[in-house]
């Protein structure tokens, strides 16, 4: 029996299985369908657990696959939409599921940049914008693995000059953390060239599990008492606009979808939100509370705390049920959102906005966590 069991073990010990509490309710990610060689790089899948959380992540886009959490009713939920396999991110038609974001997270204005009197032209993947560090950015390149333990993994990448039109040969090291009920996300990079960088993570979230509906109903709160407005193809007009009186006010707590068809101009622009907000910080590049939301029927609270400037919500407003995740659910229209935290869309061609040009004298430096509780 015992010689079996051992084989059983063997047989079976590319699966993941989770259980937890009350509920045998369990996540089975095959990491053969993670083990693949893209461009003669090597692919693969990594766990990270503590008493309070499961994180499954890869190696191609330094992605959060999965992110799993206990609720109210001691049932673990995975919070993070994801794919069962690299061949599903491959082909999917969000690009962006989980990911690292860079050299530049977010837009830039018909990818130019003046830097030094030198203009520098980037691929435009988003309408007349640059979005997200271009098609071949940092979200679809092979990250190394630096190391592993039970609950925390550092991955690299080399970025070379000229990349996607950006300058300077960029070495970026990201950590994933676990903490308590806290995942944890460090960013340092160094560059020889002096070179505009942003760096987020692009995980979509639904707090009553992946493909369990609309995200409306989820209870918001903004440290924020600003935005940038942006024009018809989501560039920041360069200007802070209060949020009073505007579906963009979430200093008291509401539902994501209270104001949704308010028909405001700039709700109209994003189709929905999709929107940098301007953190309340008296201490800039201090780590400070962005954001707290609530699911009221699994009862998970997420609050995510930064060093960075600003935060990108966006509400799923593009999601079209093309792209089917890890459990055979359809990613609808606003089933997820993203909160992206960051240094603000076409900083590098607006003096007015926080810097972030780096040198190569320098360390870039970034944090982000995202705690659980529940209520």
């Amino acid at each position: 029996m015992g010689t079996i069991f051992k084989t059983y073990v063997v047989l079976f010990s590319f699966l993941f299985v989770f259980c937890k509490n009350k509920m045998e309710s369990y996540q089975v990610l095959d990491k053969t369908n993670f083990q693949t060689s893209i461009g003669g790089q090597k692919t693969d899948l990594f766990l990270l657990e503590n008493e309070n959380l499961k994180v499954f992540v890869t190696n191609y886009g330094a992605r959060i696959v999965s992110l799993i959490v206990q609720d109210r009713f001691g049932n673990p939920q995975d919070v993070v939409l994801g794919f069962k396999s690299i061949d599903d991110y491959l082909k999917a038609n969000e690009p962006y599921h989980g990911a690292t974001i860079g050299r530049y997270a977010n837009r830039i204005s018909k990818g130019v940049f003046l830097l030094d009197n030198k203009k520098y032209k980037l691929p435009v993947n988003n309408g007349v914008n640059h979005l997200h560090g271009g098609p071949n950015g940092f979200h679809n390149k092979i990250w190394n693995l630096v190391s592993l333990t039970k609950d925390k993994i550092v991955m690299s990448l080399n970025s070379e000059d000229g990349e996607m039109g950006y300058p300077g040969n960029l070495s970026v090291e990201l950590t994933y953390q676990l903490v308590d009920s806290q995942l944890e996300i460090s960013y340092n990079a160094i560059t020889d060239k002096k070179t505009p960088i942003n760096l987020t993570n692009h995980s979509f979230f639904n707090l009553a599990g992946e493909g369990s509906g609309t995200i409306n109903n989820h209870i918001l709160k903004l440290n924020s008492d600003f935005f940038t407005p942006v024009d018809s193809t989501l560039i920041p007009l360069g200007e802070k606009k209060p949020v009073d009186d505007s579906p963009f006010d979430f200093r008291t707590p509401k539902p994501i979808g209270a104001e949704i068809d308010s028909g405001d101009e700039q709700i109209i622009y994003g189709g929905g939100y999709d929107h940098n907000f301007i953190l309340n910080k008296p201490v800039q590049d201090t780590l400070s509370r962005a954001a707290t939301v609530f699911e009221p029927t699994k009862g998970i609270r997420m609050e995510i705390f930064t060093t960075e400037p600003g935060i990108q919500f966006y509400g799923g407003n593009f999601m079209d049920g093309s792209d089917i995740g890890k459990y055979g659910k359809r990613f609808l229209y606003r089933e997820s959102f993203a909160l992206e935290t960051q240094h603000y869309p076409d900083s590098p061609n607006n003096q007015s906005f926080p810097n972030v040009y780096l040198l190569p004298t320098e360390t870039y430096k970034s944090f982000t966590i995202y705690k659980f509780t529940v209520d």
